[in-house]
């Protein structure tokens, strides 16, 4: 089980999270004065939470690579199930990520509108993992997914991180 291209993992990143957190902001983009006080304050919580988005996005791409040897992408996902860093607190962080570069975005250009995407982006996330990557994982890994998808948030993170079960 070969892990897939660099050419892949650059593919499935330009065609997901670029396209939904550069190229669709850069063409909705309307600037809304909507904060008065404190401007700049809320410009750097928002380079914040998109720098920690951004850093996040990094690292479950690199776990998705590294131990669950598949791309980001739906059409070459890993094959592999991982469940450590990120994954060990919330089983979407990689969504997570993302959403907080847009939300980051959203502040730093306060922009109504990069907000109402951050949210269409969250709903059309959650229906998709509800009604097509959950079912596929249980397929693919079995009782393993099963344990972990009962232990572990879809979205708000638990504090304490997930254990998996030892293998006998």
């Amino acid at each position: 089980m070969r892990p897939p291209s660099l050419l892949a993992h650059l593919l499935a990143i330009l065609l997901l999270p670029v396209t939904v957190t550069i190229v669709i902001p850069w063409l909705i983009y309307v600037p809304h004065q909507w904060v008065t006080l404190n401007t700049w304050v809320v410009k750097l919580m928002g380079g914040l939470v998109g720098l920690a988005g951004f850093t996040l996005l990094l690292r479950t791409i690199w776990l998705f690579n590294g131990i669950g040897k598949g791309t980001l992408a739906p059409w070459e996902p890993p094959q592999r199930l991982v469940v450590v860093g990120p994954y060990r607190y919330c089983r979407n962080p990689m969504i997570s990520g993302v959403l907080a570069m847009l939300l980051g975005e959203a502040l730093l250009l306060q922009s109504g509108n990069l907000l109402l995407w951050a949210g269409l982006v969250f709903g059309i996330n959650t229906v998709y993992f509800i009604g097509l990557e959950e079912p596929d994982l249980l397929n693919r890994f079995g009782t393993d997914y099963q344990h972990y998808k009962q232990h572990v948030p879809r979205w708000i993170p638990y504090f304490r991180p997930y254990q998996p079960p030892l293998q006998s």
